[in-house]
């Protein structure tokens, strides 16, 4: 068993730039402008270009803000507690709390996967960090109250999400088990 408050945090390999899923998404990249060159001429591709370079403008400071997070929280947090909360040896519980969090979270992809990156790093393990972020996509309520409400049928949504309710806690529990059987 491992003294979660005594020992650091092991050490991380270096994330390379250009790694495989960077060279699967500069493949769809490429085929999709070329696809759109042939299809719709340099100039649509180009005004894409464009397009998406603004987007990412508008983007980059909300990325810059959550690696920030990413990188702050761990020092932030007491390694001992997060640990009992959503580490290793918090059970179901953990689970359940994380997947929870996760649920509440109102924002989108560029705080929730910094956040769960950051948790990561400041003792929660990996079944919990995969409930919290199930948690966050099948369950937010941000989106269930302001957006399914709104538009889909009351009786649609309420299945939906009985049905989701389960769903974090159970691929917590399936990650748990892979990453213990992959410690054996």
């Amino acid at each position: 068993m491992k003294n979660i408050a005594a020992d650091p945090p092991a050490d991380r390999r270096p994330r390379k730039v250009i790694d495989g899923s960077f060279l699967v998404l500069l493949v769809f990249t490429l085929a999709g402008g070329a696809a759109v060159v042939w299809i719709a001429g340099v100039a649509r591709a180009l005004g894409i270009v464009a397009e998406t370079l603004g987007f990412l403008a508008l983007l980059s400071p909300k990325i810059a803000a959550g690696i920030f997070i990413a990188a702050t929280l761990p020092m932030l947090l007491p390694r001992d507690r997060v640990g009992r909360l959503i580490g290793r040896e918090s059970g179901l519980r953990g689970l359940v709390v994380a997947a929870a969090c996760g649920a509440a979270i109102p924002g989108g992809p560029m705080m929730t996967f910094p956040l769960a990156a950051g948790l990561t790093l400041a003792g929660a393990d990996f079944g919990a960090m995969v409930a919290f972020v199930s948690g966050w996509s099948l369950l937010g309520l941000n989106r269930t109250l302001i957006w399914e409400f709104s538009f889909l049928p009351t009786e649609l949504v309420w299945t939906r999400y009985l049905l989701c309710l389960p769903v974090p806690v159970l691929l917590g529990l399936v990650a748990r088990a892979i990453t213990l059987r992959r410690l054996a």
